[in-house]
């Protein structure tokens, strides 16, 4: 771990005295940034509005018109009759029997739950991209540094190389190994730049602002596999995943539009009342004051439609059978997704003790490399092979505590429990810069 440590203060000086954010700090960047997140709350509050309106149609409709005119009538042998008109009209309509209605408010409650439950999975998807990237950025950061320390060491170890070859000491063979590390090295380092460099522009897609310093990992962290079997935590998933309760929702819309659409070979009643005032008759000649109220029941008995009817039981009838093969689609790629990550974050726990091992073992072998050189008893080419086990073993140890992380809220994301308070937790795990 000297390598690590080392890479960790060249990357603070580099940093300068910008302020390190924590995990929190993008956390609320990201929630007052993303577009996908602002998506999702504007379609809930669209799923409200549509609700409102199919309730609105099952309530009273009521209607008004007044008018008011001047009226010049001109009438051969008489003499020009001027007036004033005026009239008055209020409706009220109020449906008595109208399943379509009923049914269509049905549905778009459905669709308001729907986009109630993309909301919360927006939500988690959100806090899941702010983890995945936070620990990409630190993860490239650290292959670019550890990659930077390796090349210092290298080049100093050629240095020194050259000066045993030019006193006879070692073969020319040794120095070509030596270049062709120190080689590769630098070709590693052009590629972890623009990993790096990808990494930051992907995090500040999320916030929309320039990428900062970011807090880094504690050491002292104890990685723990995740409790219980997997079918229990499956069922979890099925139950409290916001994407199937979307799923859910979608389908029981669909069932409601195909009533809607099998709602209109039925009849319509509605009661209707009416209040007429006027003082005008046709072509608005004057008549006396006229006061008329009406109320009526009306029933519309749909006969023939040329087939419309027929065909919009058949389209909402495909739409619910595509919304029930989507659900099975989502649901066995929630399987997946929960197996994967509960499998992936145990065999990181497995792996990390393993990765500790190695590189203690590759340090061991490194040193004992680097004082049989001395004696001439191994090649430079098997020093070169043990400092390139040594940074390997860096990598992949570095590497793995970060997946772990971000696998195990991936896991809390497919069972649909991932909260404010698991960023909090991980946000503990952070170094203050």
């Amino acid at each position: 771990m000297r390598q690590l440590k080392n890479a960790l203060r060249i990357m603070l000086l580099v940093s300068g005295t910008a302020q390190a954010e924590d995990l929190i700090a993008v956390y609320q960047q990201a929630l007052q940034a993303d577009p996908q997140l602002k998506t999702a709350e504007y379609k809930v509050d669209v799923g409200n509005a549509q609700k409102g309106q199919a309730l609105g149609r099952l309530l009273p409709q009521v209607t008004g018109t007044a008018n008011w005119s001047t009226n010049d009538q001109q009438v051969a042998n008489f003499d020009n009759i001027n007036y004033k008109g005026t009239r008055y009209y209020v409706s009220l309509s109020q449906s008595l029997l109208d399943l379509a209605k009923f049914w269509d408010w049905k549905r778009a409650r459905e669709v308001e739950n729907q986009y109630a439950s993309e909301l919360i999975d927006a939500q988690h998807t959100l806090i899941f991209n702010v983890v995945e990237r936070y620990f990409a950025v630190l993860d490239a950061e650290d292959q670019l540094h550890l990659t930077q320390e390796e090349k210092r060491t290298t080049e100093t170890e050629l240095e020194q190389i050259k000066k045993q070859f030019s006193k006879q000491l070692i073969k020319i063979t040794d120095v070509y190994e030596a270049e062709a590390r120190l080689d590769q090295l630098k070709a590693d380092e052009i590629e972890a730049e623009s990993i790096l460099f990808t990494a930051r522009q992907a995090l500040s897609e999320l916030t929309n602002t320039p990428a900062q310093p970011l807090d880094r990992l504690r050491e002292d962290i104890e990685y723990h596999e995740l409790e219980g079997k997997l079918d229990d935590w499956l069922a979890v998933a099925k139950s409290e995943n916001p994407i199937l309760a979307a799923e859910q929702s979608a389908i029981e819309a669909a069932a409601n539009n195909v009533a809607v659409q099998k709602s209109r070979y039925l009849p319509v009643v509605d009661l209707q009342l009416n209040y007429y005032n006027t003082d005008t008759g046709y072509q608005s000649v004057q008549i006396s004051q006229t006061q008329t109220q009406t109320a009526a029941i009306n029933v519309n008995v749909p006969i023939f439609t040329g087939g419309t009817t027929t065909h919009r039981v058949f389209e909402a009838q495909s739409q619910l059978e595509m919304a029930k093969q989507q659900s099975e689609a989502k649901t066995r790629a929630l399987i997946k997704e929960t197996t994967d990550a509960f499998t992936i974050s145990n065999a990181h726990v497995r792996r990390i003790k393993a990765s500790v091992k190695a590189l203690q073992s590759a340090q061991k072998s490194r040193e004992a490399m680097q004082r049989g050189l001395k004696f001439g008893v191994v090649t430079v080419a098997d020093l070169l092979r043990a400092q390139e086990t040594e940074l390997k073993a860096q990598r992949e140890l570095v590497r793995t505590r970060y997946q772990y992380i971000i696998d195990r809220v991936r896991f809390l994301k497919a069972i649909g429990t991932v909260s404010e308070e698991n960023l909090q937790e991980i946000n503990g795990w952070l170094i203050k810069q």
